[in-house]
This record gives C-alpha cells, structure tokens and sequence, in this order.
C-alpha cells in the first residue's frame, strides 16, 4: 500500500496510511480513492483522528484517558505556537500540513472526546449536537481548508460532516450500549427517524457542495460516500439501530466512491 509517491516524507506518510486503513478503514478508502497531493494532507489527519479516537478507549481509568488527550491537545498547542513539536509517527506529519488556524481548531476535536471517558449522558440537545459539529465535521473542514475550500464554504461543509459523523455514530449506537454508555437523547423509535431525516437534510446534495469547491478540496468530502443511504436506512428502518445491522453492502458502498471519486 503506498499513500504518495516522490515526497521525501513517504515512510511518515505511509505510517499515518496504515493507522487509518487499521483504524478507520472508511476514511482510508476515501483518502485512497482522493489525488495523491490530497492525501499528503488528508493522511495525518485522519490518523490523528484515530489516535483522538480510541484515546478513551484504550484503558479503564478515566485520568489516563484524560492524560492521553491532554497529551494530543499540548501537541496541537506546540504545533500551534510553531515551536519544537514532539516526535510521535503522527504528529511529525501532521507538523507539516497544519497552520496554526488548523491546529487550534482540532483542539476541540479532542476536546469533545471527554465525553467518551466516562458514562454519563449528554448534557442535552445543544451537547449532543456539539459533540458532531466539533468532532467529524471540523476534521472535515479543516481538510477541506487546507486543500484549498474557501472560507464561505465552512458552514455547508460542517452541516455535511456533521451529517455523516451522525451515520457513523447511529452505527456505533449498539456498541456503545454494550459498553455501558447512553449514546442517544432520544432513542425511541420517532426520535431516531427525525435524527435520521434532519440529518440527511443537513447533508444536503454533494453536487451543490462540490460546486463552491476546488477539485483538490472536495477530497475532503470523498469520506461522506455512503453517509446518505445509511440515513435513509436508518429513517426507514430505525430498529436496525438497537440491532447494530446499520449499514449497506459493501459491493454498494464501493460502487458509490467509485461513482464519487
């Protein structure tokens, strides 16, 4: 598997490469079906993000998690300051494609991953809808950002990353039961019908997203392909939430990046 090719920086690269195909293979199948120059960015990112991810998950004790976070966040703040940033697979190529804008906004990307330590519920409505806008969809942004999208594009591209970090979480919904958490303000069968429909709402049509776009920046929608079908599966088919059958093909879904790539 190569990420690029002719950059001085392929092994780092390719390191960030195979954290994402092992730990968050949709994004990888995006990244990989995006241009070569736009995985130079959309690579550490989305390997950051795996990182931030399983933060919480990696041990039982909440202040390790915290640590391990806290650790993420001060490495965003060297990176920020353009100071010494220290040596890991993933920050050293993630020095290289962030400004300091990029930086601090994907503080709040780890920021919201608090919320995962422990097993409280969210707080309410504004809570729940926070932990999408400040998660996914800023790591969306700032991809799209730094391939170029222009700033009055921020608003439609954070309502569509919101959107597909909702299908990937209505996903989830059955594990994290399983794990003790409470994942959904309001998870009966109505309350996840309307999450599902409002959300595709949000999504809007990639056509008229990708219009306000330069062609490198829409790489960074590419990780949204089976976001739509997923909701209207779900809008249809809500039961299959507790199930944890949420989900199409994956002759379907590949069919699609295809069709989007």
């Amino acid at each position: 598997m190569e990420a690029g090719a002719g950059r001085g920086d392929d092994v780092s690269l390719n390191a960030c490469a195979a954290i994402v195909e092992k730990g968050d293979p949709e994004r990888f199948m995006a990244a990989m079906a995006a241009p070569v120059e736009a995985r130079r960015i959309l690579f550490p990112l989305y390997a950051f993000n795996v990182e931030v991810a399983r933060a919480p998950w990696v041990t039982e004790g909440p202040m390790i998690a915290e640590m391990r976070l806290q650790w993420w966040r001060d490495a965003l703040e060297e990176i920020a300051t353009g100071g010494a940033v220290r040596r890991h697979e993933v920050t050293t190529p993630l020095a290289e494609v962030l400004d300091a804008q990029s930086a601090r906004a994907l503080d709040q990307v780890v920021a919201v991953r608090r919320w995962d330590v422990y097993k409280d519920p969210f707080e309410d409505e504004q809570h729940f809808v926070a932990y999408f806008r400040k998660g996914g969809a800023e790591l969306m942004w700032q991809a799209a950002r730094l391939l170029g999208a222009p700033e009055d594009m921020r608003v439609p591209v954070l309502n569509y990353g919101a959107a597909i970090a909702v299908s990937r979480y209505l996903a989830a919904v059955c594990a994290l039961e399983a794990s003790g958490r409470v994942p959904l303000i309001n998870g009966t069968r109505e309350g996840l019908v309307t999450l599902a429909l409002n959300s595709a709402a949000d999504a809007g049509t990639i056509r008229s997203l990708r219009k306000g776009m330069p062609k490198l920046a829409q790489a960074a929608l590419l990780e949204g392909w089976a976001a739509k079908p997923v909701l209207k599966q779900i809008a249809s088919e809500p039961q299959r939430v507790a199930d944890g059958t949420v989900g199409i093909s994956p002759f379907r879904s590949k069919v699609r990046l295809l069709r989007w790539s």
